[in-house]
């Protein structure tokens, strides 16, 4: 048997399904034929409102794909234009930040081992005694 080629419009009209996959899903359904998505294709081309419906899937996954792909090339064209010196001068502003307020904690009590031993019963501010 001889190979057939197939018409270039049958190849482009492939072409146009893949790219449209709710077609497929109408024809399984049987809410359309082949025969008949073939002639709307051809007389209304490609580009025409009706297709749109078929095709949203699609375009939404290359959205997310191509948004996904905008904030990957934007967080590293942010980390190539830090500056290392600066930002270690941040961390350590930070780090002495939290130093100092945990010595204020310490200071006036609010850690946690003073919590503990304030709840024992051990350390009152004022002692009472009964007469």
């Amino acid at each position: 048997m001889a190979s057939k080629k197939t018409h270039q419009s049958v190849q482009q009209f492939k072409e146009f399904v893949k790219q449209h996959p709710k077609l497929v899903q109408e024809v399984r359904k049987g809410n359309k034929e082949w025969q008949e998505v073939f002639e709307d294709w051809y007389l209304l081309g490609e580009n025409d409102e009706v297709w749109k419906q078929y095709r949203e899937d699609h375009i939404e996954e290359e959205q997310t794909a191509k948004k996904k792909t905008d904030i990957m090339s934007q967080v590293l064209a942010a980390v190539k234009n830090m500056d290392i010196n600066t930002v270690n001068h941040h961390i350590s502003n930070m780090s002495n930040t939290i130093s100092t307020i945990q010595g204020l904690f310490d200071q006036f009590g609010l850690s946690k081992g003073s919590r503990q031993s304030s709840s024992n019963g051990n350390q009152h501010p004022f002692s009472f005694r009964k007469d």
